[in-house]
Parts: structure tokens; C-alpha cells; sequence
């Protein structure tokens, strides 16, 4: 049996950042904060919280938050008035949170905590327990969840008109592609890649600037630091007066996307399910 004012302890560690913080949230001392951590993880045998600095969970302190915020979820299902708050863990692509999630998030029954990664890799936080739900574009459903379609996000390759006539002034090459810079999200951004090996036929080595923020990312597509993929929900009027050039109109890249949620939890989030898929209907293509 699990010691759960320890798990609520913990929890709010990860979530505040500090002991202090926790304390002061559960109305307690830091070193009760502390103590209560300790006893667990000599429970447990396990580091459950790397004191750092800077102070972070261990992937075995994640999954006990995650576990306690599950049960936290599925009582207040049960109670007409909950004692607190749940909080809901999801994961989303940043792309869909600049674009068109972000007021279906109104409708979540509790607090929300995001985790933003690629929808390629969205999924191992939903097998790992970390999350309840996460926007992926891959719809075979996790074990234990269901998984829902949602539609898909159109990606265009733009840039500047500056950048295209320096670059792509005679179309754009493989060896235009093997020059020219190009912007990447992260490491595990490989819509640029894809979108050029459609293109061409081949695998060009894109050099890339790496800039980890969607609208910083569209920022320097219009200021002519390198060309990517931006979704046409945020670039629409920027191509629309010409501030950016679409390099292949014929040819834009379309991201499945799906929701998927666990099937212990999902009466309990139904209400943002429906507001998740109201959002996609008016935003994403079919």
C-alpha cells in the first residue's frame, strides 16, 4: 500500500519546483516535505527526486506523481464536491497548442499540465503512464486507452522572399536544399527531411537552425533565417500578403492527427474529449 500523503508530497515537489514551495502548498514544514520523500524512496529502494541542483524528478518520481493525479482523477468522478482539484497531465504538440488547442483546454476538469513534444514521439508518455492523454499522429492505440482521429494539420514549406531569391532563385535543388538553411524545431522535428525527400527523390543533409518555439520558429521563416515547415494555420496571412513564399505549393505535408486517452479515465474526461474534437472539426482538414 502506498503511503499517499508521501505521493502528495512528492507530487507537489515535481510540480512547484522546491520543497519550499511544496510545503507551503500542503501546509506543512519543509523538512516534513523532505522526510515524507525520504521515507518513501527507502520504501521503495528508489531516487525518486534528483536534489540537484537544479531539483528534478527521477522517471520512477514521474510515474508515482502520475499515478497519484489518476487516482486524484477518477474520485473526483465519485464525489460531488471534490476535496481538491486534479491535476491532468497532457502531452501536445507544440504546433497544435500555437494553432488550435488551446481553448478546448477550457473544458478539462482540473488542472492542467502539459508536456509538450513532437506528435511523432507523444505516444511514449502515454505507454509510460506519464499522461492520461496525448495528441499524436500516430493512431494505433496505446494499451489500456482509446484512440480518436482527429484530422490533419497541413504543413507548408515557406521563407522569405529574400531567402528564396538567394536560394532557390533557379527552384529548389538538391543542392539548393544541401546549402540552404534550414529550421528544425528539435532533434525530433523531421518534417523538413520528409518534406524533401518527397521533393527530390533523395535525402539531402539539411544544415538547420534549431529554434524550439512555434512562433519563434515562424518569426524566422518571415525574417529570412532559413526555410521550414509551418503550419498553414499560422502562416495563412503571411503568405496571403507575401511576407512568405510557399516553395512548393503542390506539394504540402499533411500530419495525421489523434487523440488518445485512457480508457480508465475517460468519463472523467469527456468533457474536454468533446471539446478537443469540436476544436479539430473547425481547424483541421478531414
Amino acid at each position: 500500500m502506498l503511503d499517499y500523503p508521501a505521493l502528495a508530497a512528492l507530487a507537489e515537489v515535481i510540480r512547484r519546483g522546491s520543497f519550499d514551495a511544496a510545503a507551503a502548498a500542503l501546509g506543512v514544514t519543509p523538512s516534513a516535505i523532505s522526510q515524507r520523500i525520504r521515507v518513501l524512496e527507502d520504501r521503495l529502494g528508489r531516487v525518486l527526486i534528483d536534489r540537484g541542483p537544479p531539483l528534478r524528478s527521477t522517471p520512477e518520481g514521474l510515474r508515482l506523481a502520475a499515478h497519484l493525479d489518476q487516482v486524484r482523477l477518477l474520485e473526483s468522478g465519485l464525489a460531488e464536491a471534490p476535496a481538491e482539484r486534479p491535476v491532468l497531465r497532457l502531452a501536445v504538440n507544440a504546433d497544435s497548442l500555437a494553432t488550435w488547442v488551446m481553448p478546448a483546454l477550457a473544458a478539462a476538469p482540473g488542472l492542467v499540465d502539459l508536456i509538450i513534444d513532437d506528435q511523432d514521439h507523444a505516444l511514449g508518455w502515454l505507454r509510460g503512464g506519464i499522461v492520461v492523454a496525448a495528441i499524436t499522429s500516430d493512431g494505433r492505440p496505446v494499451p489500456g486507452c482509446d484512440s480518436l482521429r482527429l484530422g490533419a494539420m497541413r504543413y507548408r514549406a515557406t521563407a522569405s522572399p529574400d531567402f528564396v531569391s538567394q536560394h532557390f532563385g533557379h527552384g529548389v535543388t538538391p543542392e539548393g536544399l544541401a546549402k540552404a538553411p534550414s529550421l528544425s524545431f528539435n532533434s525530433k522535428d523531421a518534417l523538413q527531411n520528409r518534406w524533401a525527400q518527397e521533393l527530390t527523390g533523395q535525402r539531402p543533409t539539411l544544415p538547420m537552425h534549431r529554434i524550439p518555439v512555434s512562433q519563434a520558429f515562424a518569426d524566422a521563416a518571415r525574417l529570412g533565417l532559413g526555410w521550414g515547415m509551418n503550419p498553414e494555420l499560422l502562416v495563412r496571412c503571411d503568405l496571403a500578403e507575401g511576407r512568405l513564399v510557399d516553395l512548393a505549393p503542390d506539394l504540402p505535408l499533411d500530419v495525421p492527427l489523434f487523440w488518445q486517452f485512457s480508457r480508465m479515465t475517460g468519463a472523467m474526461l469527456a468533457p474536454l474529449t468533446n471539446a478537443i474534437r469540436k476544436a479539430a472539426r473547425a481547424a483541421l482538414l478531414p
